[in-house]
């Protein structure tokens, strides 16, 4: 699914430690044989140096895999809840369907928990879907301009809708503006971040998204929500893989840790940068995200798209569900905030 680290540095690093140290040890012997105190004290701490360093960058190393696995065991205890919980639910309303005689009105309700169920799964398995094509390269050719405001329109619907949220609980302020990208990873990268911005909200969820050309060829894209916030010291953490705030066996929000991970690698490939800041008052959380783009001027007509929906959307929203799909199911985390800009490079990765 992601790209497995190499161990040709740590097994290289070692190597020269080694060789370093078996060094040291020659030259100590050998040149406190022969006389010289100088160069043997001189040669002596170079190479101690050398061996230190190397025994520095092995405890970093180190540390940065065992955070890695305890964020990996995190992504593996949710996966495994996310998974279990909708297909047990399926079963039990499948065996009462199947063993007992119910009424029109439960059955309709059996119906539509079977259905919030399949759409649980056709999320956790869109994240992980789209976590492992991540390292595959977009063609120049599939790079077009998509309509941003007709997008961030649809992304809000489609996600009061899968809420069940009437459709004022997002609030949008857009002027006419494409960016340049693939439609789909412009599609995934807004889906997660509105689904974000009202998973973590407050009760009830107010959104407001803010999009406009800001000159030198580039679109500003705002996304509040009305939700806690994200305390400083933690916004740094939160554009790594499988990274999710809290113990997994005692959070409330669904979720496997990928999504802002996904995230910033398709915006840093759309050669753009993402961040976020608090809101102030009233509290929350805004996410920003710049993209290459512009304003479309008066008269210019772009080719209609089709962008893809989640199960419980009308057919007319649903689209073509081809390779990438959508990704509905947001991350449990956040991002770095402004103040502490979260850059996202060309090459984006953890």
């Amino acid at each position: 699914m992601l790209a497995r680290r190499s161990l040709g540095w740590p097994i290289t690093l070692g190597v020269i430690m080694i060789v370093l140290l078996l060094a040291l040890t020659i030259f100590w012997v050998v040149l406190t044989g022969s006389g010289g105190y100088w160069v043997v004290l001189t040669i002596g701490t170079v190479l101690l140096g050398l061996v230190l360093t190397g025994v520095v960058f092995y405890l970093v190393l180190s540390i940065k895999e065992i955070r890695l696995n305890q964020r990996q065991s995190n992504f593996i205890d949710s996966v495994t809840h996310e998974l279990k919980s909708p297909i047990a639910s399926l079963k039990l309303y499948v065996q009462t369907l199947a063993r007992r005689r119910v009424s029109d009105e439960q059955q309709a309700d059996f119906h539509r928990y079977m259905l919030d169920d399949l759409e649980r799964l056709d999320s956790l398995i869109n994240h992980l879907l789209d976590a492992a094509r991540l390292d595959r390269q977009p063609a120049p050719s599939e790079e077009v301009d998509v309509p941003l405001d007709e997008l961030l329109r649809h992304c809000a619907e489609t996600a009061c809708r899968r809420y069940r949220l009437p459709p004022e609980t997002i609030s949008l302020e857009t002027e006419a503006t494409v960016v340049r990208g693939r439609p789909l990873d412009v599609e995934i990268v807004f889906r997660n971040l509105v689904d974000n911005a009202l998973k973590y909200g407050g009760q009830p969820p107010r959104v407001v998204i803010q999009s406009q050309a800001i000159g030198q060829g580039r679109v500003l894209t705002r996304i509040s929500d009305n939700g806690d916030g994200i305390p400083p010291a933690l916004r740094r953490k939160i554009f790594g893989r499988f990274v999710r705030l809290g113990n997994e066996l005692e959070r409330s929000q669904t979720g496997t840790g990928l999504g802002l991970y996904i995230v910033r690698t398709l915006i840093g490939r759309m050669r753009g940068r993402v961040g976020l800041r608090s809101r102030g008052a009233p509290p929350g959380t805004t996410f920003e995200v710049e993209l290459p783009g512009r304003r479309v001027e008066g008269g210019e007509s772009l080719a209609p798209r089709e962008y893809t929906g989640g199960l419980n959307d009308g057919p007319e929203s649903r689209g073509e569900r081809g390779e990438g799909q959508r990704m509905a199911e947001g991350p449990g985390s956040r991002v770095e905030g402004q103040e502490n800009a979260a850059q996202a490079p060309s090459t984006a990765g953890e």
